[in-house]
C-alpha cells in the first residue's frame, strides 16, 4: 500500500510538473555524474554503485518519492533496485533529481543488496549542481535551479558508513533536503 501511494504521488508530481517520469538513460546519467570533479574519485575507487536516472519527489504535508535504478559491482550490472519514500511533516512542492550511491567496499555493497535497505535519519547527500536563476518581466516571474555538474566549485564528501550519495537536481522546487528514510528494494539479475 505504501509503495503504491509513493509511486502514485511521484508519477503524479512528474506529470503535473511536465517532467519525464523515470525515462532517462542510465549511461547518460552516469556520464553526468562522471563530469563532476567531486564524484570522479568515487568512480575510480568504489566497489560499486547504484544509479537512479530520475527520482520524482512531491508532497503537501504528506509526501512521497519513487525511482527505479540499477546496481553495478566493479562496473558490471548486477541487479535492479527501486527507491521509495513516504514522509509526513512540513513539506511543499515537487522535485525531480538523479541520484547515485557509491559503495566503499564489499561490506557496504552486500548490506545494500541484501534485499531491503533503508537510510537512517543521519544520511545525507551532496548536491553536485550549483546555481540559480530568476526572471521577472511583463510576462510574469519565474525561477529555477540547476547549473549542471561541472560548474566550478563543488562540495566535497567522503564515505559515511561505507556509502556516499550524490544528487543532481533536474527540476522543480521542494523544501526538504533529507534522504533519510529512503527505502531500497534490490532484485538480482
Amino acid at each position: 500500500m505504501k509503495k503504491t501511494m509513493t509511486a502514485t504521488l511521484a508519477v503524479l508530481f512528474c506529470l503535473i510538473m511536465g517532467l519525464p517520469a523515470f525515462a532517462d538513460s542510465y549511461s547518460g546519467t552516469i556520464s553526468v555524474f562522471k563530469k563532476s570533479e567531486a564524484v570522479q574519485p568515487f568512480f575510480k575507487n568504489s566497489y560499486g554503485y547504484a544509479v537512479f536516472p530520475t527520482v520524482g519527489k512531491g508532497g503537501i504535508v504528506v509526501g512521497g518519492a519513487y525511482g527505479e535504478g540499477r546496481v553495478y559491482k566493479r562496473g558490471t550490472l548486477t541487479g535492479k533496485v527501486t527507491l521509495a519514500k513516504v514522509s509526513v511533516g512540513f513539506q511543499l512542492g515537487g522535485q525531480a533529481f538523479s541520484q547515485i550511491i557509491f559503495f566503499q567496499d564489499k561490506r557496504a555493497y552486500d548490506e545494500f543488496t541484501s534485499g531491503s535497505f533503508e537510510f537512517d535519519a543521519t544520511a545525507s547527500a551532496v548536491a553536485i549542481t550549483a546555481g540559480a536563476q530568476a526572471k521577472a518581466g511583463t510576462e510574469g516571474a519565474t525561477a529555477g535551479a540547476s547549473a549542471g555538474p561541472a560548474t566550478g566549485t563543488q562540495a566535497h564528501t567522503r564515505y559515511f558508513k561505507g556509502m556516499a550519495v550524490f544528487v543532481h537536481a533536474k527540476g522543480g522546487l521542494m523544501y526538504e533536503a533529507a534522504i533519510g528514510g529512503q527505502k531500497f528494494t534490490y532484485t538480482p539479475l
